[in-house]
Parts: C-alpha cells; structure tokens; sequence
C-alpha cells in the first residue's frame, strides 16, 4: 500500500512537471509568435506613423525581442524558432533604417521652412528678414506697428516656441533695436518712441521669463527620457 501511494504520488507529479512543461512551451511559442507578428505590423504602418511614434515602437520591439529570445530556452525545435526570430529581426532592422531616413527628411525639411515660417508671423509675408538682419523695409512710418506686431505675436504663442524659436526670437529683438535706433536719427516721432518704450518694457521681462522656463523644461524633458 506503501509502494502503491509512492507511485500515484510519483506519477501525479510527474502529470504536473509535464502539464507546466507543456504550458511553458506554448507561452514560449507564443511569444515568438507576438514578436513576428508584431514585427510584421511595424512593417506595415504607414511611414509617417512609423516616425511620429518611432520611441514607442522600439520600446516595444526591445521587450518583446527580449521575450522571444527567452522563449528558445524552453522550445525543443530551438533552430526553426531562431530561424524565425532572426528573419523579423532582419527585417525590422530594415524597418529603421526607413523610419530613420524618414525622419531625417522631416528634420531636415521642417529646418528648412521653420525659420521663415516663424519669420513671417513676426513680420508678416514678404517682409524679408535674411540672414543680416537689417531691416532695411522697417522705417520712422512703419517702427511702431513692427514693435506692435512683434509683441502681440509673442503673447499670442509663447507657450508654443522651442527654446531654438527663443534663440531666433531673441536675436530678431535685438536687431529690431538696432534698427530703430537708425529709424531715430531718421525723424521718428516722440509720441511713437513713447509707446515702443512701452511695448519694450512690457516685452523684456516677459520674454527673459519665457525663454528660461523653456530651457528648464527641455533640460528636464531631455534627462527623463535619459533615465
């Protein structure tokens, strides 16, 4: 009776050590499957997509590679499934390579047309601020509604610009001045030289705070997503 209950004993846990082995194989061939599939569904997403959500992707790709590599451990036919593992690396490899130039072409393409873009809200299409600055279209008739512009468009998007936007708004600022006093030897009026003094008294202080709260804020941006 002794022998009997060691041997149902035995053989019970042998049940359970190869229904747990059966089970660790099937989660093992299903995460092997998850990272083919999910390899597959990468591949097919639009390029745009593919490059507006690129650090969650790769996050992703980076858990469920881990998962799979894992997987070999406990899968007897261990050469089919790294067979497999090594075709979706390959072709998620190919994958970035695309996101990449993709959104190089994005970089480059938005550095491109940002500064004018962000000129043009500042001084209005067609008034051509180049890489000197001088302002040569700004005069005693026109100062006035420059500064006034200038400001109105910077409270209206403060909240918006990067601290690069900051760096050109600040030396457009300070070649407008310089500008105006040019405009002063050129008759401009006391009345209108008030109230640029005014708009420049409301804006400094404004804009010192604005542009260091962005540099914070994207110092702290840059060292979370370091962690």
């Amino acid at each position: 009776m002794k022998n009997l209950k060691l041997v149902l004993g035995a053989a019970l846990i042998a049940s359970i050590f190869t229904s747990c082995k059966d089970e660790a194989k099937m989660t093992a061939e299903k995460n092997v499957d998850h990272y083919v599939v999910y390899v597959d569904s990468v591949n097919n997403l639009d390029a745009a997509e593919r490059v507006a959500n690129w650090e969650a992707i790769e996050a992703e790709y980076e858990a469920r590679t881990a998962e799979a590599e894992l997987a070999l451990a406990t899968l007897e036919n261990e050469a089919k499934s790294q067979e497999r593992i090594n075709e979706a690396k390959s072709k998620f490899e190919g994958v970035k390579t695309a996101a990449q130039a993709d959104a190089k072409a994005k970089a480059e393409a938005e550095a491109a047309t940002a500064p004018a873009n962000l000129a043009d809200t500042f001084f209005g299409p067609g008034n051509v601020v180049g890489n000197d600055m001088k302002f040569a279209w700004v005069n005693k008739d026109n100062i006035l509604s420059v500064y006034q512009k200038f400001v109105d468009t910077f409270n209206a998007n403060k909240d918006n610009y990067s601290r690069q936007d900051f760096d050109k708004i600040k030396a457009w600022y300070e070649a407008l001045d310089s500008r105006k006093n040019t405009v002063e030897k050129e008759g401009l009026s006391g009345e209108d030289n008030r109230k640029i003094a005014a708009l420049k008294l409301e804006f400094a202080p404004k804009f010192k705070w604005e542009r260091m709260t962005a540099k914070g804020d994207e110092n702290k941006a840059a060292k979370d997503a370091a962690k």
